[in-house]
Parts: structure tokens; sequence; C-alpha cells
């Protein structure tokens, strides 16, 4: 297929899932609804964090900061404001942050860029705890205006659609391309021209954005937000399993591992609130060992291949256990030695 065609084949698909989420309100439960509220959540999370990530192999660890940031500033303006200026102001605020943070840190990478967003995640959700307890003398805030329900759904249904559609649009772009080539060499797309730095940092802040629009809407969620609540590094680290699981390299990925991810955390929670991390660490190493390029990467040959690979396991076991491959090493043996006495 060519990239036109590619390109309104993956608009088609973008489109038929927004038709289909558009129904959950009117004829879905309760529970269907706040379920369909943490996959557009981690959709739109997990979008943007492997459109900027996943192209440029930059390990990021600082969602939660940016989400937490959102949510903050939706807390303190909602009462102010108007429901959108405040979703824009949240990812507005989260993405200058982001200039700032990415102007600081972007400079490294692997660990030391993966443990430094970290680090300065818990310096800003401490820093807040700290600025709340001495100056207003209160830890958290309670939400006295909240929108209904519906205009929080179709808020996150239309921020999830904008992160796959600028994933969608931005990897056909040079943008795209510089990030990409990033991610490659970053050393050979500096010789060849790329403004690396504006780049990353350009792309970071559009995560951010993202991360902070999503943060504003779900504040509204809760009664009451706290640092610990909406700082919670456990935002940051799903979204960035759920996008290595799902494929950060590809389109769709973190949209499908989302939506799985999103469902098992609900049914297990409920039912087996501990082996809900068991199952995410233990689908992560699978994925890591088996899948690295995600679900999103499952193919036919995929499955072929590994049935092709359990036959040739049990055949080798078997022969191992019934002792043929003793006695197959056993006449290698005696067969270099007669070549040798000849």
């Amino acid at each position: 297929m060519s990239s036109r065609q590619l390109f309104v084949r993956d608009l088609l698909v973008l489109f038929g899932l927004t038709g289909w989420a558009l129904a959950i309100p009117g004829f879905g439960s309760e529970f269907a609804v706040s379920m369909a509220l943490t996959c557009l959540m981690y959709i739109a999370l997990s979008s943007s964090w492997a459109l900027f990530c996943g192209s440029t192999r930059y390990l990021s660890l600082a969602t939660s900061a940016f989400f937490g940031i959102g949510a903050y500033t939706g807390a303190l303006l909602l009462e102010q404001l108007a429901w959108l200026p405040v979703i824009a102001l949240g990812a507005a605020v989260a993405a200058a942050v982001a200039v700032l943070m990415g102007a600081a840190v972007l400079h490294l990478r692997g660990t030391y860029f993966a443990v430094l967003t970290f680090g300065m995640t818990e310096l800003i959700r401490h820093a807040i705890s700290y600025f709340e307890k001495s100056v207003t003398g209160t830890v958290g805030r309670v939400l006295m205006v909240v929108p209904e329900r519906d205009t929080v759904y179709f808020t996150l249904l239309a921020l999830a659609v904008i992160a796959v559609a600028l994933s969608i649009a931005i990897r056909r772009t040079r943008f795209g391309l510089a990030m990409r080539g990033i991610g490659a060499d970053e050393q050979r797309a500096q010789t060849l021209g790329v403004n690396t730095r504006f780049i990353k940092i350009a792309g970071f802040a559009l995560t951010a954005a993202v991360a902070g629009a999503v943060g504003a809407a779900m504040s509204v969620r809760w009664t009451y937000i706290d640092p610990h609540t909406v700082f919670n590094p456990f935002i940051g680290f799903q979204t960035v399993l759920i996008a290595l699981i799902g494929g950060a390299m590809t389109l769709w990925g973190p949209l499908i591992a989302a939506i799985v991810f999103s469902v098992l955390a609900e049914t297990l929670r409920l039912q087996v609130p501990q082996l809900y991390m068991v199952s995410l660490g233990l689908l992560l190493i699978l994925s890591v060992l088996y899948l690295p390029g995600g679900l999103a990467s499952l193919r036919a040959e995929t499955f072929r291949g590994w049935r092709d690979g359990a036959k040739l396991w049990w055949r080798e076991t078997r022969e191992d256990l019934s002792g043929e491959t003793q006695r197959r090493k056993l006449r290698d043996k005696q067969l270099r030695e007669r070549r040798d006495v000849f």
C-alpha cells in the first residue's frame, strides 16, 4: 500500500473507533462509562508518549508530573473559567514546564534521562505539597464545580482522538522524520542539519500538553485531589508499560494495549488486586523476550514462528528424555574417532 492509502486507512480506522466510542454513554452502564474513561485516558497518554519517546527512544518517566500539573491547573481554575479554557490552560502550563525540563535534561540519554525525569517529577510533587502546607495551610483541593459526566467523557474522547490523529499526521511529516532520525542516530541527524535540540524539546512539550489536558479533564473524577493522587508515579509507569507492551514504535499498539490493560485492571482489581501488578510485570517480560515489537507486531507469521519453535523445543525435549540425544552424540564421537584412525 502507498503512503496515501495507509494514511486514508488509518483515518478510517480512527473514525470507526470514534463512532463506536460515541455510543457508549448512551447505551452503556455507569461501570462501562467509567471503564471507557480509563481506556480513553491511557489511550491519550500512551499514544502521545509513544509519539515522542518511541520515535526518539528517550525513555521519559515524567508523564505523571504533566498529568498532575494539568489536574492542579484544572482544580484551581475551574471555578473562575469555562470548561474548555481550563483544559487548554492545563495543556499550556504542562507544555511550558516540559520546555523548561527538556532544556535542562534532554541533552542526556538512556538511564540518566529516565532517572532525571522521574526525579524531577518527585521534585514537583514535593514542591507543591510543601507550598500547600506552608502557604495555603492545606493539602489538596476540594472540587466544588464539576461538569456533567458526558461532558468529561466527550472531552476525553476528543483528547484521545487528537492524540492518535497527531500520531498519524506527525509520523508523515519532516518533524516526525527528524524524531525518528534522532532515535536511529542523533549525531548523524545533527550532521545532516537537523536541529535536534529544538525537535526534542518540541516533541517533549507536545507529549506534555496532551498529558496536561488529560489531567485537567480527569481531575473532576475526584471530588478531592492532592499531590499524592494526581502525581502518582503509577500513572507514569503504567503509561510507559502500556506503550512498550503495545509497541512504542507503532501507531495502533498503544491504543490496543490501553484497552486491554484498562479492562484487565478493572477486572483484576475487583477480584484479586495483588495479581494485577504481577500480571503486568509478567506481560512486560514476555513481550520483551518474545514480542519486542509489541502487540501491534502480531502477524500470522508470528504465530507460525511460535508454533515451529514450540515443535522444535518439544522434539528436542522428547529426544533428551528418551536418551536419543546422548546416543546421537555417542555415534558422532565414534564416527570422528574412526576418521581420525584412517
